[in-house]
């Protein structure tokens, strides 16, 4: 399994001029505040506009606007867990888990992703009483749920403490070594990248290094 990435883009002055090619499965791409690692994942994601694209996630290309193919973001088979995990207060977990399925070609089976991150106690309850912790879990399930060939993870511990962190750690240390999907992380973090990453970039000022 591989990732190979070349994108371009400008966004309100900020260039992005972000290029990598790796063997692994599981890349973290670290940097400061405002390096462009957010930018990143919305440009793979197409959530903003580009000026050109390729991503590969293995032997699958998620897009390539030279060859003509730029899907749009529902149709790219990307999973993102926002930093700000994006849960539907109104629903309750099982029905957030449940949402992004109704937009995805393959959606996957919802039971295996709920034992994997032992969310079954959760089901029934609304996201707005759920800790940080528990709210990144479910919205990783809502993510996988969508059958993604590609996952997206935006400071996946951003917010938490030292015990929260600690808790939502090992649920990241089973996707990554019980399933086959390739992970893009970014992290201002070098611990996330010691933790779960097998291949390590860099960004600075919009481009990697």
């Amino acid at each position: 399994m591989s990732l190979s990435l070349d994108i371009e883009a400008e966004r309100g002055g900020f260039t992005l001029n972000a290029r990598f090619d790796s063997a692994a499965r599981v890349v973290t791409v670290q940097g400061p505040s405002g390096a462009g690692k957010t930018t990143l994942l919305h440009a793979v994601a197409g959530l903003i506009p580009v000026t050109r694209a390729r991503v590969l996630a293995g032997r699958d290309t998620v897009v390539d606007t030279d060859a003509g193919r730029s899907p749009p973001s529902h149709r790219r088979g990307v999973g993102y867990v926002f930093q700000d995990v994006r849960l539907f207060p109104h629903l309750s977990v099982a029905a957030n888990i449940a949402y992004g399925r109704r937009f995805a070609e393959a959606p996957a089976d919802i039971d295996p992703l709920v034992d994997l991150l032992d969310l079954r106690p959760l089901l029934t309850r609304w996201t707005r009483n759920l800790s940080g912790g528990e709210a990144r879990r479910v919205a990783l399930a809502r993510a996988l749920a969508t059958g993604p060939r590609l996952l997206l993870l935006d400071e996946p511990f951003a917010g938490l403490d030292a015990r929260r962190r600690d808790e939502l750690l090992p649920y990241l240390v089973a996707l990554r070594d019980r399933t086959a999907l390739p992970m893009l992380l970014v992290s201002h973090d070098p611990r996330d990248a010691d933790a779960l990453a097998q291949d390590r970039v860099e960004i600075v000022e919009g481009r990697l290094v």
